[in-house]
């Protein structure tokens, strides 16, 4: 795809395994961004917790940075900056009102280098069985405003919505969001509840919004021993999946086509026809 094209936009999504080593994760990240924008991808986004997936919960808290300043924070701009891209970068922890919690927060950076839009994951997980337990609200503090962001590429204006991973799963957020071309979701699903939802749930996002979804997962066996399920996602309007990568790391692309959005929201106006 030619980037002068104005109705078009490259994006890309990138895969990881993450460690329990900021550097090692922050090296990984930066290899895959510039191998995304040496694909021509114009957006790039990274995994919810591409940073770090500790030994333990408590880990992403002692690694929390302050909004605006800190060494994650400045590696994220340099990397947008010098890949000239978008960057959606995952999320990181930074320091909630509880000292003991963190937010889990998607930043976003222009190809300046300039930070454009934040987002704090709304819904906090909780998930228990015989052999697995989750609850996100011992180590995170709750976001409260719904995320969105709109940037120029190609001399057209694109609206992305931000959420993370569980929020997936309450679709009233997505029609807060309204209308926009694609929804961005990095994500770290377990892979006990990733193979049986994850896909289901990602379609059907796209479908009742009749947008693009791309979804960035971590995708593998980690030093901690939790798998989560990966298959990083880009879904069109009619909720068709254009590309998938199954597990491991590396990167899917695509693009997103207005003529394609407009088609879907024509031939099926759907959303026109909301009554609530």
């Amino acid at each position: 795809m030619s980037k002068s094209n104005s109705v078009e936009l490259k994006i890309a999504a990138i895969q990881m395994v993450s460690s329990a080593s900021v550097q090692a994760n922050l090296e990984t990240a930066g290899r895959l961004i510039q191998a995304a924008a040496q694909d021509e991808a114009q957006v790039v986004v990274l995994p919810e917790y591409f940073c770090i997936m500790g030994l333990k919960d408590t880990d992403k808290v002692n690694i929390r940075e302050a909004f605006g300043s800190g060494p994650i924070q400045a590696e994220l701009a340099e990397l947008a900056k010098a890949n000239g891209i978008y960057l959606i970068a995952g999320t990181i922890p930074l320091k909630a009102k509880d000292p003991n919690k963190v937010l889990n927060t998607t930043l976003v950076f222009g190809p300046d280098g300039q930070r454009v839009a934040r987002y704090d994951k709304i819904h906090l997980f909780g998930f228990q069985t015989n052999t697995e337990r989750y609850q996100e609200s011992e180590t995170i503090e709750a976001g409260e405003i719904p995320g969105i962001v709109k940037i120029t590429a190609n001399n057209t204006e694109w609206t992305l919505g931000l959420s993370i991973c569980y929020d997936l799963r309450f679709p009233e957020l997505y029609r807060a969001l309204g209308q926009v071309d694609c929804h961005i979701i990095p994500a770290a699903f377990t892979y006990t509840t990733g193979k049986d939802h994850w896909e289901i749930l990602l379609r059907a996002r796209a479908i009742e919004n009749q947008c693009y979804v791309l979804a960035s997962a971590q995708g593998g066996i980690h030093q901690n021993q939790r798998r989560t399920w990966g298959n990083t996602m880009l879904i069109d309007p009619w909720g068709s999946i254009l590309s998938t990568l199954n597990e491991g790391e590396g990167f899917i692309s695509g693009v997103l086509s207005k003529e394609k959005l407009n088609e879907v929201r024509s031939k099926l106006p759907a959303l026109a026809h909301r009554k609530l």
